[in-house]
């Protein structure tokens, strides 16, 4: 049977196989009590799709909606800026300042002198650097975050008012990620990226760590244990900490990690055996995802734990998004969250894919909804000028032959 929109499914030939540990539940435990501890924290919602998994021939879907998530408007908001808080307290550590600064000490302004003197920095499509920018804010420290030509102006404006110095280099996002690694190299500032390479693994580590929370929030929701999870791509790392949730808390369930086909390295790595980067400017409608070079920290996860990898396209992204909202109550989804909802679909109405993913009427599937409307002119124009009820029918879910 084929679909409105083709797409690329590969199947993990390395799913099961042993691995390393990529994320200590030492680790896990410190960042869960830490998020959990802030002002404002709570998990956000976990909304059930019963009409969409009927039409799908599935048993039940859940949408884990991270629009809300400290005001943020993503997922990212759990990672970064608990990374810089874990960063701070070390680097006071280190000068003698402070032994164990909590992010609550941080907070309270009772370092405010020394960490006004650290500069944090990492590379962004937008709602990393934001939660950077939101982190070094609260906990004192001085921010800048680079970007490339193809970050919107309304979300560098978005990170810019948490005090970010914004800088744009010319390139794709890997590229903005070796210039912020070269600026703190010249600078002595510190990289709070959400992305790994040999020899810088431990930030990345504390990044991933946050993420694994939106997994754990939506495994405690659930009525019954998934046996699949849609999670979008992009470098890995959210992939990667999802997958960790699953193995420990719902065996057996089976991980499909979305791209968008203009920048699916994960799934290029998945066919070649080893981590291989996309070049070009991965010019892709989902921001969020448009990275060329594979996380290693999520590269050690996904390689055996994976089950499958697809690319999917970008024409298919806002009839998904209008799905959403024109739920009643409507359900805010960005370009980038909606990459596990479109894979989900396109694989449900190909009876290969089917097959290859193992979804019938029994499977029980988990979505991620990883952003909220991150750039409101930009959702509004994709979702429709006039309302969403204006634009035309969700075309992806009309089977052709």
């Amino acid at each position: 049977m084929a679909t409105a929109h083709p797409f690329r499914l590969v199947r993990n030939p390395r799913h099961g196989t042993p691995g390393v540990v990529v994320l200590p539940e030492g680790g896990w435990r410190r960042a869960r009590d830490a998020i959990t501890a802030w002002p404002g924290y709570a998990p956000t919602p976990l909304v059930p799709l019963p009409d969409l998994a009927a039409a799908l021939g599935l048993a039940a879907l859940h949408y884990k909606d991270e629009a809300g998530r400290f005001g943020l408007g993503s997922f990212k908001a759990l990672g970064g800026a608990h990374a810089v808080a874990r960063l701070l307290s070390a680097e006071l550590a280190r000068q003698g300042i402070a032994r164990a600064a909590t992010p609550q000490d941080l907070e309270s302004g009772r370092h405010a002198a020394a960490t006004a003197g650290i500069t944090v920095t990492c590379a962004t499509d937008g709602n990393h650097g934001r939660s950077v920018a939101w982190g070094a804010r609260r906990f004192g420290a001085r921010c800048v975050i680079f970007v490339h030509p193809g970050v919107t102006a309304g979300r560098r404006d978005a990170m810019a008012a948490l005090g970010a110095e914004i800088r744009e280099v010319p390139g794709n996002y890997d590229d903005s990620v070796r210039a912020a690694e070269a600026a703190a190299r010249e600078h002595g500032w510190h990289v709070v990226s959400d992305t790994s390479w040999p020899g810088y693994t431990e930030v990345p580590r504390d990044v991933m760590q946050g993420y694994r929370l939106m997994a754990e929030e939506a495994l405690d929701a659930l009525p019954a244990p998934p046996t699949h999870a849609f999670v979008q791509g992009g470098v890995g790392g959210v992939a990667a900490a999802v997958s960790v949730a699953l193995r420990a808390r719902a065996k057996g369930a089976r991980l499909i990690v979305a791209e968008p086909d203009r920048a699916a390295c994960l799934l290029g790595s998945a066919e070649a055996g080893t981590p291989t980067a996309v070049t070009g400017d991965l010019d892709t409608l989902m921001a969020g995802l448009a990275c060329g070079e594979p996380s290693l920290l999520a590269w050690q996860e996904l390689e055996r734990a994976a089950f499958a990898f697809m690319a999917v396209p970008d024409l298919a992204v806002p009839p998904a998004m209008r799905l959403l909202a024109r739920r009643e109550p409507p359900v805010v989804a960005g370009e980038s969250a909606v990459a596990g909802l479109v894979a989900l679909i396109l694989a449900a109405q190909d009876g290969e894919a089917r097959t290859t993913l193992g979804l019938g009427p029994e499977s029980r599937v988990l979505l991620f909804g990883t952003e909220g409307a991150t750039d409101p002119a930009l959702y509004a124009r994709l979702v429709g000028e006039a309302g969403v009820d204006s634009a035309e029918p969700f075309p992806i879910l009309t089977r052709s032959s």
